[in-house]
């Protein structure tokens, strides 16, 4: 337990690194950010998953889904079917997608990047 609760501790701990003086007397404070998630996947495997969710998906022909495939013009999907896919790959990546973001989520190329490039995503 207390070993869970320190890995989640460190994960967003922040650790001074130098304090220095700038020309006006003020002092600056460095500040490194230290992160015990590691884990971070690949680009292959975040197309590969997106993909398989997306495929998974009831009103898609999995036949069609492919990593620029446009969920509205190329599947025929509405707008609560996007947002159910984007639920969905918030639950397969375990993180939460803001609103601001997931409403420009509208391909598997959306998606693919927005994921990747998140630094929680696993």
């Amino acid at each position: 337990m207390a070993s869970a609760l320190r890995s989640a501790i460190l994960r967003h701990i922040r650790v001074p690194a130098t304090q220095a003086l700038a020309a006006n007397g003020s002092r600056l404070t460095a500040v490194r950010l230290m992160s015990s998630h590691d884990d971070h996947i690949t680009k292959d495997e975040v197309i590969n998953r997106v993909l398989d969710v997306v495929k998974c998906f009831p009103k898609v022909d999995p036949s069609k889904v492919t990593p620029e495939v446009h969920f509205e013009k190329d599947l025929g999907l509405d707008s609560l079917d996007t947002v159910e896919i984007v639920m969905a790959l918030e639950e397969e990546f375990k993180l939460e997608i803001p609103d601001k973001e997931a409403v420009r989520i509208e391909s598997c190329e959306h998606a693919i990047e927005y994921i990747y490039n998140h630094p929680m995503s696993s």
